[in-house]
């Protein structure tokens, strides 16, 4: 070994990461273009159109004998079904908010969100919060406040993204397969609802693919892709590089939704939306800093039973 291997994988982890959620940081424009087409129709596209994709990666990585096995435990397949609903619930609400010009909700709703994963790690994992995280937490239910009473109601849009990632994130966890094959599964299992819905649509004459303009059909052909891709690079991604650098570069993806979607759509930013974001942004500084101080104790621990094992031997 000369070295350089443990750079290059870090380096190409990073590339792959960062592609992902940059890939996702620009998806307002994307569904910005397809505006005109009900939510339902794009989630059922985005399926449709990820199985071909999905289906040829997984073919290239040799991991057909995974999902052989997935396929014939009820248990796999039954989490694979919640963790499918799970991430529709979020793809649809996601599309809906960027067509009705709520792309400012939808950003805070996956700034919330690691803040929601602490909070279901203590609740059904038995986790223990330490004191920079419950702050984060105080901090992150004080914006939700401020949200309410300004607008009379809850922000419904923000917390669903966030709670549907989360919990999405909590089930994707134990299910016991690799990130690949279990998108496949998952797109593979919505695949007969939304092929109902895309048969539903063209025979009620309202349907946009091969019905509308050409631009209509290509944008949902390109739906597949769009979805696909920036999850398998982010899953080659997590594989290379450690939680914590991880941690730090999904504010990526949030941080260009919000600046889209003020300097680019001209969404209404509020003064009172500023004051949520800045306590989002403090819970999410704390949350970091947090995150890292507990991977570099665990990094020195672990050379500290390193040098004591060779001082022993």
């Amino acid at each position: 070994m000369n070295g350089k291997e443990p750079e290059n994988t870090g380096l190409r982890g990073f590339a792959f990461g960062i592609s992902a959620y940059l890939m996702w940081g620009i998806y307002p424009f994307y569904f910005k273009a397809v505006a005109n087409i009900p939510a339902i129709e794009v989630v059922a596209y985005r399926v449709l159109f990820s199985i071909p994709v999905a289906g040829i990666i997984i073919l290239l990585l040799g991991r057909t004998a995974d999902l052989k096995r997935a396929f014939k435990s009820p248990r796999t397949l039954a989490l694979a079904a919640v963790t499918a609903c799970l991430i529709s619930i979020n793809w649809g609400i996601y599309v809906w908010a960027i067509a009705h010009e709520r792309t400012v909700e939808s950003a805070l709703g996956y700034y919330i969100n690691p803040i929601v994963s602490i909070m279901l790690g203590a609740l059904f994992l038995g986790e223990r919060f330490n004191r920079l995280q419950l702050a984060a937490i105080a901090l992150a239910v004080a914006a939700v406040v401020v949200l309410t009473v300004n607008a009379g109601g809850l922000p419904w849009v923000s917390l669903s993204l966030a709670f549907s990632f989360g919990f999405y994130g909590y089930f994707r966890k134990t299910l016991p397969i690799g990130p690949s094959q279990g998108f496949f599964l998952e797109v593979i299992l919505l695949s007969v609802p939304s092929l109902i819905v895309v048969l539903f649509l063209k025979a009620d004459g309202v349907g946009h693919f091969l019905a509308g303009s050409s631009s209509d059909t290509w944008l949902l052909v390109l739906a597949g892709p769009t979805t696909a891709i920036p999850l398998i690079l982010y899953a080659l991604g997590t594989k290379l590089l450690p939680l914590s650098t991880i941690g730090l570069m999904q504010y990526t993806t949030p941080t260009m939704i919000f600046l889209i979607a003020v300097f680019v759509f001209r969404e209404p930013f509020t003064v009172w939306q500023l004051v949520a974001f800045c306590l989002i942004w403090t819970a999410l500084a704390l949350y970091s800093w947090s995150t890292i101080r507990d991977m570099r104790k665990q990094t020195q621990a672990g050379k500290l039973q390193v040098a004591q094992g060779e001082s022993n031997g």
